[in-house]
């Protein structure tokens, strides 16, 4: 029987722009009748605009200090490096995104009154009950499966089942601060080389304990409601509508991810009724087959402008697609 004294769900809030999707994680984790704690770390002088942000919400805050890394690894890992080091090119991310801060998620490892924890990114939405997740092994985590399917023997550290332990925390320190070390997906990368190394595998976790945003479009036979248990918004955010506007690509990406992000909504507004669960992403996809056809021209050609895309296929933003109409 487990103790619910020493389980907990944790999460990041890296900086102030994470705020929301940490309040709507929790609502959405209170949704599932969990008897478990919400912890949320996030920087010392965060912790007040924090406190005061998730007031009245399951959420209890903890203040976390800065890992100590040598200067070298912090510019290695800065933003600017990394994008042209190891650029994305099937996704954006908000300008608020720092990548160094990733890996303050290491210090869920010093939480060392809980036997074992959950951890699930500030830009996760519980839809189904996660409580089992504390019967897998530590680490689990499942894979990176948002574009193709050969993704699946890379890690996603988004949702990650782990044992806190200082003596572990130390020694990932040390491993990671290495010199020369560098980490182009900073935490994800650095944890699945790190465990990757002590134990047989670190993929315990099945996709759908953290569906990707991406995969509902770019894999739309892998999801099925009646499964997915964890959304994973990795990219652009729902509750940060200009995250949507930094390309044409992600512009488009706004109109195939509508009902995903009408849910992100309706979940933060503690909606009783949640009729995008019923959408069949093949039909609401199909109406909008040239946006799918003009994000895979430009995905072929990153590099093109919008010109080299068939003026036929290309639309203004729309706010949202009227997905409801399609239900039965």
């Amino acid at each position: 029987m487990r103790d619910r004294q020493r389980l907990a769900y944790v999460t990041l809030c890296a900086n102030p722009e994470f705020l929301p999707g940490v309040r709507c994680l929790a609502r959405s984790l209170a949704r599932t009748g969990t008897p478990y704690p919400l912890v949320c770390m996030v920087p010392v002088s965060l912790l007040p605009l924090a406190r005061r942000a998730l007031s009245g919400e399951r959420v209890e805050t903890r203040s976390v200090a800065p890992l100590p890394l040598s200067p070298d690894f912090e510019r290695r890992h800065s933003n600017e490096v990394i994008e042209v080091a190891k650029p994305m090119t099937r996704g954006s991310k908000p300008a608020f995104h720092s990548k160094l801060l990733n890996f303050l998620k290491l210090r869920a490892w010093e939480l060392t009154e809980f036997e074992k924890v959950v951890f699930l990114d500030a830009d996760t939405v519980a839809i189904r009950p996660l409580d089992r997740l504390f019967d897998y092994p530590a680490v689990s985590a499942a894979p990176n499966l948002y574009a193709q399917l050969n993704d699946f023997h890379r890690i996603n550290s988004g949702v990650l089942v782990l044992e806190p332990s200082e003596a572990i925390f130390e020694k990932m320190l040390s491993a990671l601060d290495a010199p020369g070390a560098f980490w182009p997906r900073t935490d994800q990368t650095f944890l699945e080389s790190y465990f990757g190394a002590v134990q047989s595998s670190v993929l315990g976790l099945p996709y759908f304990f953290n569906a990707l945003q991406y995969l509902w479009f770019n894999q739309p036979d892998l999801w099925q409601w009646s499964t997915i248990h964890v959304i994973h918004y990795q990219f652009e955010k729902p509750w940060d509508e200009s995250s949507f506007h930094v390309s044409d690509k992600s512009r488009i990406r706004r109109r195939l991810l509508a009902p995903l992000v009408d849910l992100w909504h309706a979940l933060d507004s503690t909606e009783q009724v949640l009729p995008h669960l019923r959408v069949d992403n093949r039909t609401y996809l199909a109406g909008l087959a040239d946006d799918l056809a003009e994000l895979k021209a430009l995905d072929a050609a990153p590099s093109a402008s919008v010109s080299h895309v068939p003026v036929r296929t290309r639309r203004p933003h729309r706010a949202g697609t009227p997905w409801r109409q399609n239900l039965q």
